[in-house]
């Protein structure tokens, strides 16, 4: 913490407000002594407010640089797994070979879900969307543990972060199961978290389901670059909503319904959607054309980055990871092949480069996804999957933090003044 202070001047009046410096990133001006001298800030979609203390995740957007613990995301990606990502964020530190197997044993024994999940479900119409059954399921999950949510138990905390990250596999396969018609799969133990997802997806009954490495491998990867991403909308979302006190499965489920939105989650989908639209290679200049002008409103999707302003350090290891799955099924599909003519349009046109519309991660992932025959409406499904780790950590972070208070935003009234009522008869 730095002992500088900033100064604001309003009028006559000088407000002394402290400077805070973190391990990295900017410099912060703790502005919490305003309300009291009659002032608050101004700050639509929070574009340059703290609202937090964290050690989770650290992003420098314009360096392409993002850190899950101090550990570069490209590291991890090539030579780590989810499980060994889910356990540094949860505890803070790697696990060494004992604390891996162990975590890893535990996770895998509390993927199956209790078997009166499957009567939810049938609540839900045929055709209902992934998200809004698995918003309901999640929230859902707090009646089997009722005796368990003492959210300042340590302990309790934990065991509910592990039943979360464990059982989300499960009940986005039961999603999408329930969609196309099939029966249920259970989990399997053997399998890595990848793999057991997989075959909880696209296994069916007196038939066996093979596992291609180069998809599992691809998989595991898409659940490391999106475990975390710092205070994005969902995480924020979970953590409003844990400071009211509310259970873990009541802030994951506000998690999952703020990632639904498509300017968050939803990216990938869109991304896709957007190659259909193109339809075909030959359509490609058009289209590129069309993204050039100003005047016209389509935009291409899946390039580019709020954050992120040279390059998306995700997007490097899962364009290797897209390419290899594509190499290993060797499918033949249209929309796959606007999107690798695409990618090289963009990986060589200066005007790209120029306007920093580097493919993201959202574009590589889609085509993995879309690839290995998981439906564009299950996307942010998967998605969430993989942010459970990242939102229970804020969670568990925050309720760990000292003082903690309910998060309650002010605002800019411009609303009228008061004014008197007349009586309806008059």
């Amino acid at each position: 913490m730095a002992d500088n202070k900033a100064i604001l001047k309003v009028g006559d009046k000088e407000i002394e407000l402290p400077i805070l410096s973190g391990t990295a990133g900017h410099d912060v001006i703790d502005i919490r002594s305003l309300g009291a001298n009659g002032y608050f800030t101004y700050d639509p979609g929070f574009m340059a407010t703290g609202s937090c203390e964290s050690s989770i995740t650290y992003i420098d957007g314009a360096k392409g640089i993002l850190l899950h613990r101090g550990y570069s995301i490209e590291e991890l990606a090539r030579d780590a797994d989810y499980i060994e990502v889910v356990y540094m964020l949860l505890h803070d530190k790697t696990p060494n070979t004992e604390e891996y197997r162990d975590f890893k044993d535990t996770i895998t024994r509390h993927t199956l879900v209790h078997d009166q999940v499957n009567n939810f479900f049938r609540g839900f119409r045929r055709d209902a969307h992934p998200m809004a059954m698995l918003c309901g399921t999640v929230g859902a999950m707090a009646s089997f543990y009722h005796d368990d949510l003492n959210i300042h138990d340590p302990e309790q905390r934990l065991r509910s972060a592990y039943r979360l990250v464990a059982k989300m596999p499960t009940l986005v396969a039961m999603c999408y199961k329930y969609n196309i018609g099939q029966p249920f799969v259970y989990p399997t133990n053997k399998l890595s978290y990848a793999e057991n997802f997989l075959n909880m997806m696209f296994s069916v009954p007196a038939e066996d389901y093979k596992i291609t490495p180069a998809v599992a491998k691809a998989v595991d990867r898409i659940f490391i670059l999106h475990a975390d991403h710092e205070q994005n909308a969902s995480t924020s979302t979970v953590r409003l909503a844990g400071s009211s006190g509310a259970n873990p499965y009541a802030c994951i489920a506000a998690g999952v319904a703020s990632l639904w939105g498509p300017a968050h989650g939803g990216a990938n989908e869109a991304c896709l959607n957007m190659l259909e639209e193109i339809g075909t290679v030959d359509r490609i200049p058009e289209f590129i054309a069309r993204a050039k002008d100003k005047d016209d409103p389509f935009r291409l999707m899946g390039f580019g980055h709020r954050v992120y302003k040279n390059f998306d350090p995700r997007a490097t290891v899962m364009r290797e990871s897209c390419h290899e799955v594509l190499a290993e099924l060797n499918i033949d599909d249209p929309l796959l092949n606007v999107a690798m003519e695409l990618e090289r349009i963009a990986l060589s046109d200066p005007y790209f480069a120029e306007k920093k519309l580097f493919p993201n991660v959202d574009f590589y992932s889609g085509i993995i996804l879309k690839a290995i025959g998981i439906p564009t409406n299950m996307f942010t499904c998967i998605f969430a999957l993989a942010r459970t780790v990242g939102w229970v950590s804020h969670w568990h972070e925050m309720l760990s933090q000292p003082g903690q208070k309910i998060g309650r935003p002010r605002q800019l009234y411009t609303g009228e003044a008061q004014r008197p009522y007349t009586k309806i008869e008059k």
